[in-house]
């Protein structure tokens, strides 16, 4: 990280040439500014829809021209073969989130795949019942284990634990987690956390919040739509029973992309596991046999139900290809200066009116920066809008900003910061 980060637009545009990261932003669209549709905006909200990678359009007409061409047989004749479609992203997703090949799979939607990993791993006992949720999850993730619970006939009024932040503070403490998960440990049978939070920009502790919470018998579950392409994972040294994420944010693979999945090694092997069960969870050995009986296959690919959906795949492939092009690694390192710059531009402009509430310790945060803005309402983000920022407001006065290193700059933090203090005065 470059030191001194200099709050000044001269120190932005500096870096910005100096970015390694510079034919990175060229590989995507660029949504035109409201402002001026001749220029691009300022996009920061990539964290709720990334933008479009270039290359997304010419994977998917290239399927298409397949299945024109080849009908059927592209399944086995395509460029790009239809019945092994799912198997390339594989080695891709374990990447992305520190896992085995073998440990990840790409299907559903984020929802969708948690209900589906909740029928195998949230097994309530009449001693063993409860599920532990950060207080403010993403509104589907408190729907889901809610209705879990009461699928399982059990209230979620008593049965499902929501951590709160202590009093006058915005995030959760690590070792408050720890102490609910000794104090109710015996009665809980699955965490589920987003491992970045929507809400806040949070990044838990999660390989030390997984070895607590496994230490008392619970089954370890995250929700990963804000880590997964924006915070570096190691799911399978951490010991992480399954987690879910999806893949329109960070990973800018369009509206309702199809999402991925990660089940720990450990389970692979364990028939017993209640699932749902579809024939493309099947082993492919016995797969086209078409008999009755399901012989789920030892990897994250037995919770499969349907074959893949090509054309929706497409797209995922396009955003695995740049982020294995340029790896977590250096983009975790120019998010953490990029951030750091962002927040160094708000402390220097926007300190009377602005409170950030996403810790200050790099470690505890990935990309977005969560602001509670003094007085605001939605028609701040309207404002902001009509001036070329693209940012997101949630209830009842935050901004969420992230400045994503694939294709944001040090000059995009620069001119947010100047027009948010504009808009403030």
């Amino acid at each position: 990280m470059p030191n001194p980060l200099l709050p000044t637009q001269p120190f932005a545009l500096s870096q910005d040439n100096l970015d390694p990261f510079r034919s990175a932003r060229n590989l995507f669209h660029i949504p035109p500014s409201a402002a001026d549709p001749s220029r691009p905006s300022i996009y920061l909200t990539g964290n709720s829809l990334g933008c479009q990678p270039k290359s997304t359009r010419a994977l998917i007409e290239q399927d298409l021209d397949d299945w024109a061409n080849l009908g059927v047989d592209a399944h086995l004749n395509g460029r790009d073969p239809w019945l092994p479609y799912h198997e390339w992203f594989r080695s891709p997703a374990a990447r992305l989130v520190g896992a085995l090949p073998g440990e990840c799979v790409m299907m559903n939607g984020l929802t969708t795949n948690l209900h589906l990993l909740m029928v195998s791993f949230y097994r309530p006992t009449t001693d063993r019942f409860k599920i532990l949720i950060e207080d403010s999850a993403f509104p589907s993730d408190s729907y889901a284990v809610a209705s879990q619970l009461r699928f399982h006939g059990f209230d979620p009024a008593t049965d499902l634990i929501r951590l709160r932040p202590r009093e006058d503070e915005h995030t959760l403490r690590t070792e408050d987690i720890e102490r609910t998960l000794e104090r109710e440990g015996k009665s809980i049978a699955l965490l589920l956390l987003g491992a970045v939070n929507y809400l806040t920009g949070q990044w838990f502790d999660m390989p030390r919040i997984t070895s607590a919470a496994r230490r008392m018998g619970i089954t370890v579950g995250w929700d990963l739509a804000h880590a997964a392409g924006n915070v570096p994972m190691q799911l399978h040294d951490w010991g992480v029973d399954f987690a879910a994420w999806c893949s329109y944010k960070y990973l800018n693979s369009g509206p309702g992309a199809v999402a991925g999945a990660f089940v720990h090694e450990r389970h692979h092997k364990d028939q017993t596991l209640p699932r749902f069960a579809g024939w493309w969870g099947n082993d492919p050995a016995t797969r086209f046999k078409m008999g009755p009986d399901f012989i789920p296959v030892a990897s994250a690919d037995a919770w499969q139900l349907s074959n893949p959906p090509i054309f929706a795949l497409a797209p995922v492939k396009a955003s695995m290809q740049i982020f294995d092009q340029f790896g977590m690694p250096a983009l975790r390192e120019k998010s953490l200066t990029l951030t750091a710059y962002l927040e160094i531009l708000l402390d220097t402009h926007c300190k009377d009116k602005v409170t950030i509430l996403t810790p200050r310790d790099p470690a505890a945060r990935g990309a977005q920066l969560s602001l509670a803005v003094k007085g605001a309402t939605r028609d701040l983000e309207r404002r902001l809008h009509a001036q070329g920022l693209v940012v997101d407001f949630r209830e009842p006065n935050v901004i969420r900003v992230a400045p994503t290193p694939l294709y944001n700059t040090f000059h995009d933090c620069w001119q947010f910061v100047q027009v948010l203090k504009t808009s403030l005065s």
